[in-house]
């Protein structure tokens, strides 16, 4: 997607230990004109897939999620990561670490909002390694419900995650492919 690449070219840093940092515009400031753009992509890419909801994990996944999930007419449901006190015990669970923070964290989705007749579009703003990812695969599948893809804001395909969910069957949308971030600077897989 045009339009993301010359937005990471303009507004990114490249951080040591193979981090980007855009966090003018989805990490930390959002701009809703850009995620508006990324929900219409999303919307296009899966229009023909039947999904019923779209499952992101928060924080950074919640704007394209919404608005994909506007733009296909469906909810968006995101899982938390930590269980507040209005949340009952009937929920699903998935340990996910995070690269950029170095931490483990357990992400939960109330049972209620997820059925085995569900068809989930997964976002998510990054892709590194993969383990949010999986974290909601795994949320989907003891929902049991199906995933009719995974669509992701920005991937790092030089790491293991984009390889990851192609060999285990999932269907893989990513509007920027970071194919390098060496010596700092951002280079986009198209340009290898």
């Amino acid at each position: 997607m045009k339009l993301l690449e010359d937005r990471i070219r303009q507004d990114s840093e490249v951080l040591p230990g193979d981090v980007l940092k855009i966090n003018s515009f989805l990490n930390h400031q959002v701009d809703p004109e850009l995620m508006m753009a990324v929900g219409k992509e999303f919307a296009r890419l899966f229009d023909q897939s039947g999904v019923t909801k779209v499952l992101t994990c928060e924080a950074s996944g919640i704007a394209p999620g919404v608005m994909a999930a506007y733009e296909l007419h469906v909810p968006m449901v995101f899982a938390r990561k930590k269980k507040p006190s209005t949340l009952n015990d009937a929920v699903y669970w998935a340990d996910v670490y995070s690269y950029t923070k170095k931490t483990a964290n357990q992400i939960c989705v109330e049972q209620k909002f997820l059925h085995e007749d569900d068809n989930l579009l997964i976002i998510d703003d990054f892709l590194a390694n993969g383990e949010a990812v999986k974290g909601m695969i795994n949320i989907a599948n003891q929902a049991k419900a199906d995933v009719a893809g995974i669509g992701i804001v920005v991937a790092k395909t030089f790491q293991g995650g984009s390889s990851w969910i192609k060999e285990h069957g999932y269907r893989l949308e990513s509007l920027a492919n970071i194919a390098s971030l060496a010596n700092g600077e951002v280079q986009f897989a198209d340009e290898k």
